[in-house]
């Protein structure tokens, strides 16, 4: 399993599909917890904003669509269970979930807060790391 990765506050912002300024607010007023990076800017572990993403998905009230697309977004949630895995991955707005096999999760290193592409092909979703 690989390790998770820290998010520049810019990154967050791309990731949520938000501005880097709403992600500044989220952090100044303690909604997103954050730290300082090695070069003293702001960053953000990726199992923190995981659960953030997660939660705020809760918070939007957008309409859910199905669509044939790319979702980049991050992994919330792996369980895995005999040879079967489901992967959830929160994309923005969008929840969404993967079954795949154990195998396969293991070998991308899928584990909350790791970045991924969902990419979505009726009936089935394609996990890809970017």
């Amino acid at each position: 399993m690989s390790s998770t990765a820290d998010y520049s506050l810019s990154h967050a912002a791309r990731l949520l599909g938000v501005s880097p300024d709403t992600v500044r607010r989220w952090a100044d007023a303690g909604r997103l917890v954050t730290q300082r990076g090695a070069n003293g800017r702001r960053i953000v572990a990726g199992p923190d904003l995981a659960a953030f993403a997660a939660s705020l998905a809760d918070e939007l009230d957008t309409p859910r669509t199905s669509a044939r697309n790319a979702f980049p977004g991050l992994v919330t949630r792996v369980q895995a269970d005999g040879v079967v895995a489901q992967v959830d991955i929160q994309a923005g707005p969008h929840r969404v979930v993967s079954l795949m096999t154990r195998e396969a999760v293991e070998e991308l290193g899928l584990a909350p807060g790791v970045e991924v592409v969902a990419l979505v092909k009726a009936p089935s979703v394609v996990v890809q790391l970017p």
